[in-house]
């Protein structure tokens, strides 16, 4: 693999719009239906794969393409939504010519299924993870708790979380209101708590927004040695759609897999924030919100002196008329 550092998109605070990840052809097709969909995908992967029913609920997509697997976790929606109607991390593996396991759900049922955990079961029986030189871990929220969930089955793999979620067993993190419907869910049993399942892996990055409460104390669950935190301030549960328009998520996951992703590494990374509108108008609306017209200033201030940005620069003759008056 090469050592060449991490390629960052260009952006701005007028360009917002998402990459689009390259597909194979039969992923340029769309499906109007499940059916169609569920066939497409049959389809693509009959020379090279399966893709195969687990459980009432779930799927399993498998493109065999190299000694590097990628392993995600995404809704069915979330996946028909995207462009190419594939999952997200199907145009990092299908660029980069890895291979793809990705389990498939519907609904967020947190794969807390003993169907799941059978299939689990039996990649490792069948010895499945041994054939790859490398295995990379990726899922953000639910997903993240899953790959690290599931990642105990691939011994001296990478695993990297966005925003992850350790357990919702309400007697370990009752302080979490969010999820509330999946709290009914069995989190205790086998590949249930999430931070105990990361135990055999390589290395595990977590990449978290410390100012939401809820965020932090999950992550800081994620404790072990071989853990490396990595926190991404104000941006909350859109990390990931944030880390994805920035053009910066491709390249961390391509990091991780080749061993390069460290902490200035990802500050390089996290630092398009700055450039960022989304980001941008976050911040000034927090700041307008804690009526702290001082911070207001100095964020219009700065974004304006870097970008061609109207709203700021409104922004800051209005404040700078208040402060005169």
């Amino acid at each position: 693999m090469s050592d060449a550092p991490l390629t960052l998109m260009p952006s701005s605070v007028a360009d917002t719009a998402p990459p689009r990840s390259p597909v194979s052809a039969p992923d340029a097709m769309q499906a109007t239906d499940r059916a169609s969909w569920f066939a497409r995908l049959e389809d693509i992967t009959e020379d090279s794969g399966y893709f195969q029913t687990v459980g009432a609920k779930h799927w399993a997509l498998f493109i065999d393409e190299s000694p590097t697997l990628l392993v995600s976790f995404e809704t069915l929606d979330q996946a028909r939504a995207r462009p190419g109607q594939m999952p997200l991390a199907h145009g990092v593996a299908h660029a980069r010519g890895w291979s793809h396991l990705c389990l498939i759900s519907d609904g967020e049922t947190w794969y807390r299924d003993p169907a799941v955990y059978a299939y689990f079961d039996r990649l490792v029986d069948d010895a499945f993870f041994e054939d790859f030189d490398r295995v990379v871990f990726y899922g953000a929220g639910p997903a993240g708790y899953a790959a690290a969930a599931f990642s105990v089955t691939a011994p001296g793999s990478t695993v990297l979380l966005v925003n992850p979620v350790a357990t919702l067993n309400p007697a370990q993190a009752g302080w979490d209101s969010r999820h509330k419907p999946a709290r009914r869910l069995d989190f205790t049993s086998r590949y249930g708590y999430a931070p105990d399942m990361i135990d055999g892996t390589d290395k595990v990055f977590v990449i978290h927004d410390p100012t939401v409460p809820a965020m932090a104390m999950h992550a800081a669950l994620f404790h072990a040695a071989h853990v490396v935190t990595l926190r991404a301030r104000h941006i909350g549960d859109r990390l990931e759609w944030a880390l994805i328009h920035m053009g910066v998520l491709d390249g961390l996951i391509d990091a991780a897999a080749e061993g390069r992703l460290n902490a200035t590494l990802f500050a390089q990374a996290w630092r398009k924030r700055r450039d960022f509108a989304p980001y941008l108008r976050s911040l000034l609306d927090q700041a307008q919100s804690a009526q702290r017209p001082g911070h207001e200033a100095k964020i219009c201030r700065s974004v304006t002196r870097r970008l061609r940005a109207p709203r700021f620069r409104r922004r800051l003759a209005e404040l700078t008329a208040l402060s005169t008056q």
